[in-house]
């Protein structure tokens, strides 16, 4: 009777473990489509008031689509969506003049981020920063917008990697990709190769401060870059009337 009953428990924690991993397996593939639609709202491969398909979205991921559905909710809790019933989901417009409350709170956010609880980045992930200033060095030689806000996009999710407090890094992250696709929107191409040199040379600074360990001073960087480049594009809208 023990072994008996010995044995049902073990099944049933196989089991349960089972359960565990499937449903692992199938957030981490809801995890994916979500970044994968996120990414192509911010760089404009969808652009505002794009209708989004969820018959041909559920068809290219091969979902069906009540995780689907979810994956939309997801991106309509962090404003990138809009769904209207009985019509559909549309990608959000964007307005500078009303984000600008959102670049104040990033500003402040940024530098709560080098004092709270700070993950240090393993040599892995300082590598792959020293990367991204390899790939800025190869925009400055040929601009490309699109390559540009997708290497911005891509520091930034590297840079929400040091935050350590869950709370903080999910509203850092939802602020990010309210104002994210503004470069793209504002940005004059003549401007763009200037902006690329001085994002070189930001994350050079950043990448300095974390190799020695000092993530307070971090925060106060990347406070500091949000701030200017907050301020230029502003001056960018002005300069084109968005």
């Amino acid at each position: 009777m023990a072994l008996c009953k010995k044995g049902n428990n073990s099944r049933r924690q196989t089991a349960k473990t089972m359960a565990r991993q499937k449903k692992t397996k199938s957030q981490q593939r809801a995890d994916r489509i979500y970044g994968e639609i996120r990414d192509r709202i911010c760089l404009l491969d969808y652009v505002p008031g794009d209708r989004l398909s969820e018959e041909e979205l559920a068809e290219e991921f091969g979902i069906s689509r009540t995780p689907l559905r979810s994956v939309l909710a997801r991106l309509e809790s962090e404003g990138l969506v809009k769904s209207r019933h009985g019509v559909g989901t549309f990608v959000t417009k964007t307005n500078f003049e009303e984000l600008e409350e959102v670049y104040k709170l990033r500003i402040e956010l940024a530098e709560i981020a080098g004092r709270l609880d700070p993950i240090t980045k393993s040599e892995a992930g300082l590598n792959r920063i020293r990367a991204m200033i390899v790939r800025a060095g190869d925009l400055v030689e040929q601009p490309d917008q699109k390559a540009f806000a997708r290497l911005s996009l891509d520091h930034f999710f590297e840079m929400a990697g040091i935050i350590g407090n869950a709370h903080l890094r999910d509203i850092t992250i939802r602020m990010q990709l309210l104002t994210t696709r503004n470069w793209l929107t504002i940005l004059p191409e003549r401007h763009l190769q200037a902006e690329i040199r001085r994002f070189r040379s930001e994350i050079r600074e950043l990448l300095q401060a974390m190799e020695v360990g000092d993530y307070q001073s971090v925060g106060h960087i990347w406070r500091s870059h949000i701030s200017m480049s907050y301020h230029r594009l502003k001056a960018y809208a002005g300069e084109t009337g968005t």
